[in-house]
């Protein structure tokens, strides 16, 4: 029986699902990352670093949430967070003690956070941030990074897949794209050539390199996309969507020791629930403060609503989630087994033989599937950054091949790619290892790798 066979046979509870939504749902999907052939598991309950399908198959969980989870499923304070506040009401429709105490908490953790501004999403909150760079400097250009991934609004949708000269979705205008500049990741003279114009206010990245490190990035790339745009008095940007609070509890800008005017979050900020923020320096902040001048207020100020923005509930669990991450420990934990299974997936790599190589930084892992050149040399920095379509654009069926023996093994990745908790334990870890082992004997003997 095939890899497809066997799938499709284990898996007939999740198809009838997966048929069903078909019918109601456009792919029947409801994330473009959640895209798999012939159909994606279909998932039940969740429970630290487990979840369990439809079925009540077991699976180690390395989606968490996209990334939302760094304390696992279900953790007791968060959990106890949104029953309480549930009891108390969801939304008012008003101001209430919690969106202060969240702020409080954010800007206590956060190095750049001088005040927070919190919206719906990380998506959302990237669209504010720069209006509000464009509003600060007075400069409608934005550089980004070709490979980065700044949320699926209009403005930053450009350069995020291979080809990176083509749009990444159809319905962009043309003019969205005039307003957006892209520049090579690691390239500083790429990046000094395009802040020498009068146009450029902004510049946004995710610090981890594009798609949270699948192109990973020089730290001394951040170092210099810091004093570069200083010198130009252009406003930088750190998209720490993913990594803000995994990296270090104030995000990849601690990490580096990089202190951006603004940064971006979403996922771990609210504990898994529906929220994101922005936080940066007071003055671009303020921007969004309404005043005692009806002038400024209605031609000079930054407008901004959202209806379910710092909801009750979503302070709640925000806070919680903070609360318990703020001393680092589980943020080194989490970080601790991401390194002990990269380092295993490559013992595992180097006894099959296959041209593969896992990478990725504290509690992220990636695997590149479809890399040609010599395994000890993938590895290496240059290897893994000199062909971006390698890392980004492996073969649609080699990855959807290599999720689904994995599933078959009892372990859930984010295609090639995953995310830890500190809910992870040694035995996942080698639990991974071994499916890995067996998936990868199944690839082989299939001819999809080799």
């Amino acid at each position: 029986m095939s890899l497809g066979e066997r799938y499709e046979n284990q898996f007939a509870s999740s198809e009838k699902l997966f048929l069903r939504a078909e019918s109601v749902i456009p792919g029947g999907i409801t994330h473009d990352g959640r895209f798999m052939r012939p159909f994606p598991p279909y998932i039940a309950r969740a429970l630290g670093s487990k979840k369990w399908d439809v079925d009540g198959r077991e699976y180690i969980d390395y989606w968490v949430g996209h990334g939302a989870l760094i304390l696992g499923h279900g953790h007791p304070a968060t959990v106890k967070a949104i029953r309480d506040q549930a009891e108390l009401g969801l939304h008012y429709g008003g101001n209430h003690e919690l969106e202060a105490q969240w702020a409080e908490l954010i800007c206590r953790l956060v190095p750049c956070a001088g005040k927070v501004r919190f919206t719906n999403s990380g998506s959302e909150a990237v669209h504010l941030a720069t209006r509000l760079a464009r509003a600060f400097s007075g400069k409608n250009k934005v550089v980004k990074f070709t490979g980065h991934f700044h949320g699926w609004h209009d403005t930053l949708l450009l350069g995020v897949d291979p080809p990176f000269d083509k749009p990444s979705s159809l319905g962009l205008p043309d003019e969205t794209a005039q307003n957006v500049l892209l520049c090579p990741q690691n390239d500083e003279q790429a990046l000094a050539t395009l802040l020498a114009r009068d146009d450029v206010g902004t510049v946004i990245l995710e610090p981890s390199g594009a798609s949270f490190g699948t192109l990973p990035i020089r730290p001394e790339f951040v170092k210099a996309v810091r004093r570069l745009t200083t010198e130009r008095g252009a406003v930088l940007i750190f998209d720490e969507v993913v990594t803000g609070f995994r990296y270090a509890v104030g995000g990849a800008q601690q990490y580096y020791g990089v202190t951006p005017e603004m940064a971006v979050f979403g996922k771990i900020v609210s504990g898994g629930l529906t929220a994101g923020a922005v936080a940066g320096r007071a003055d671009i902040m303020d921007q969004l403060a309404y005043t005692a001048d009806a002038q400024r207020n209605r031609y000079h100020r930054v407008a901004h609503r959202g209806t379910f923005s710092a909801s009750p509930i979503v302070a709640a669990a925000g806070i919680a989630t903070l609360e318990a991450i703020a001393d680092g420990t589980a943020i080194a934990a989490a970080a601790a087994r991401g390194a002990a299974l990269r380092d295993g997936l490559n013992a595992v790599i180097d006894r099959h033989g296959v041209p593969m190589a896992a990478y990725g930084d504290v509690s992220s892992f990636h695997l590149c599937l479809d890399h040609h050149g010599a395994v000890s040399s993938a590895r290496q920095f240059d290897a893994l950054t000199a062909d971006p379509v390698a890392l980004k654009g492996a073969k649609t069926e080699t990855v959807h091949a290599f999720r689904m023996a994995m599933l078959l093994n009892g372990i859930d990745t984010m295609r090639q790619s995953g995310l830890l908790s500190c809910a992870h334990s040694a035995g996942d870890v080698e639990r991974t290892l071994d499916a890995f082992d067996k998936a990868l004997h199944t690839l082989e003997d299939e001819h999809i790798i080799g």
